[in-house]
């Protein structure tokens, strides 16, 4: 059902970008990296969060770190990861293949800056074995992100 909601967000939305699957997991940075020959900060991965009763989407770099003095400084209050179950009750996506698209519910994304050194990035696309390439302004555009400086950049 996630990789199908993905598929029909961008048959929807973008009918110019198609989900790429892989034979191998992608469901961390390193395996994602490896799977679509690409380097780790493109991979954009997706933090659910949880800051007081708001739960929001943080895409960012493969190779940030969330700053959580950031993060409170901007949303005012400390984050709180997702659990397993809570990400995929929330979401519709299972850990490992969460991303902004094709959500169950509409959540507030936001994009951190860290995205912008990259030309294309590839975050996942429902599931723990695909991914789609996209530019991160047309990413932040279509899921209407706000961009955001929440993470320590690391090369």
């Amino acid at each position: 059902m996630s990789l199908q909601s993905v598929r029909d967000f961008f048959a929807e939305n973008a009918p110019d970008i198609s989900v790429i699957e892989s034979p191998i997991s992608s469901a961390t940075v390193t395996l994602a990296a490896e799977a679509y020959g690409v380097e780790p900060g493109r991979i954009a991965k997706t933090l659910s969060l949880r800051i007081g009763e708001r739960v929001i989407l943080i895409v960012a770099s493969g190779t940030s770190r969330m700053d959580n003095k950031k993060v409170k400084a901007q949303f005012g209050g400390k984050p709180k990861m997702l659990g397993l179950e809570e990400v995929a009750e929330i979401t519709g996506h299972e850990v490992g293949g969460v991303c902004p698209f094709g959500l169950k519910v509409p959540l507030p994304i936001y994009c951190d800056v860290s995205l912008k050194a990259f030309d294309v990035v590839v975050p996942a696309a429902g599931s723990t074995h695909s991914a789609v390439r996209i530019t991160p302004d047309r990413m932040a555009e279509l899921v209407a992100a706000e961009w955001v400086d929440v993470c320590e950049h690391r090369p």
